[in-house]
C-alpha cells in the first residue's frame, strides 16, 4: 500500500519527479504552451492553478510562495504583472486546458499539448440556471414542500445547463485550437514544398552552369588550336615575304653584274679601237715622213 504517497510516480524517484513538475510549470508560464505526456500534464495542473491563485492574491507572502515553487523570481514577477493587468480576472478556476494529439512511437504514451486559457471568461451557465429555476418555481404547486422541490429542481437543471454550456465552450475552443494547428502544419508543408521546388530549380541552374563551363572548357582547346594555326600561317607568310625579298635582291645583284660586265666589255672595245686608231695614225705619220724624206 502506498500510504502517504499521493500523486503519480512518473517513473522516477521523488526528487526527480519534483524537478520534472517544477520545470514543466516554468516552461508553461514562460511559453504559454508545452508538449508533454498526459500523466505529467495532469500532475502539474493543480500546481498551475495554485500559482495563479497566489498571483490573484498579489501580496508579499503569495509572491514568496510562488518564488519558492518556481525558483525564478523574474518569471514570478511577469506572472503577477499579467494577473494584475486583468489576466484570469473573472475566471474562477480551470486556468489550463489539455489537447490530446496522439500516441508516442515506441512506448505508446499519450502526447498532449497543455496551454493556459487566456480568453476572457463569460459565465454562460448563470443566466440559463436562473431561467430554469424560475420556470421550475412557477410550475411547482403552492406550498412549502412544493416550493422547495421546485427550487431544488431549478438548481439542478441550472447546474446541468451550465455544465453543458461549459463543455460546449471547451469543445469549441479545442476545435479552434486543433484547426489552427492543422492550418499551421499545412502552411509549413506548403513552405517545404516551395523550398523543394526552389532547390530543384537551383539544381537545374547549377547543372546548366556546369554544362556551360564544360562547353567553355571544350571550346578553349579549339581556340588555342586556331590561334596556333594563325600564328603558323603568319610565320609562313613572313618567311615567304623574306624569300621574295632575297630573290629580288639576287635578281638585282645579277642584273648589276651583267651591266658591269657589259660596260667593261664596251670599255675594252673602245680601248682596242682607240689603240688601233693610234697605230693607224702612227703608221700614216711614218709613211708621210718617209714620203717627205724622199
Amino acid at each position: 500500500m502506498r500510504h502517504y504517497k499521493k500523486g503519480r510516480k512518473l517513473g522516477t524517484d521523488a526528487s526527480h519527479s519534483a524537478a520534472i513538475k517544477k520545470n514543466l510549470c516554468v516552461n508553461l508560464f514562460a511559453n504559454d504552451r508545452i508538449k508533454t505526456t498526459l500523466e505529467r500534464a495532469k500532475e502539474i495542473r493543480g500546481d498551475v492553478d495554485k500559482l495563479i491563485t497566489w498571483a490573484k492574491r498579489g501580496d508579499v507572502h503569495a509572491r514568496r510562495l510562488a518564488i519558492a515553487k518556481l525558483g525564478d523570481q523574474s518569471l514570478v514577477g511577469e506572472l503577477f504583472a499579467k494577473v494584475e493587468q486583468g489576466l484570469f480576472k473573472d475566471r474562477p478556476g480551470g486556468y489550463s486546458r489539455i489537447f490530446k494529439i496522439g500516441k508516442r512511437r515506441g512506448d505508446g504514451a499519450i502526447i498532449v499539448i497543455m496551454e493556459l486559457v487566456q480568453e476572457p471568461y463569460h459565465a454562460k451557465g448563470k443566466s440559463s440556471s436562473q431561467d430554469t429555476g424560475k420556470k421550475a418555481t412557477t410550475t411547482a404547486a403552492p406550498g412549502k414542500s412544493a416550493s422547495k422541490r421546485g427550487a431544488k429542481a431549478g438548481t439542478k437543471a441550472g447546474a446541468q445547463a451550465g455544465d453543458k454550456a461549459d463543455v460546449q465552450a471547451d469543445d469549441k475552443a479545442s476545435d479552434e485550437a486543433s484547426a489552427k494547428a492543422d492550418n499551421k502544419a499545412s502552411d509549413k508543408d506548403v513552405d517545404v514544398d516551395s523550398l523543394d521546388k526552389d532547390a530543384s530549380k537551383d539544381g537545374v541552374k547549377d547543372d546548366d552552369a556546369d554544362s556551360l563551363d564544360k562547353s567553355a572548357d571544350k571550346d578553349e582547346p579549339l581556340e588555342q588550336d586556331s590561334a596556333a594555326e594563325a600564328a603558323e600561317a603568319a610565320e609562313a607568310a613572313e618567311a615567304a615575304d623574306a624569300g621574295a625579298d632575297t630573290a629580288d635582291k639576287a635578281d638585282t645583284a645579277d642584273s648589276d653584274t651583267e651591266n658591269s660586265e657589259d660596260t667593261a666589255h664596251e670599255n675594252s672595245e673602245d680601248i682596242v679601237a682607240k689603240d688601233s686608231e693610234g697605230e693607224d695614225s702612227t703608221v700614216k705619220a711614218t709613211a708621210d715622213d718617209q714620203k717627205s724624206a724622199k
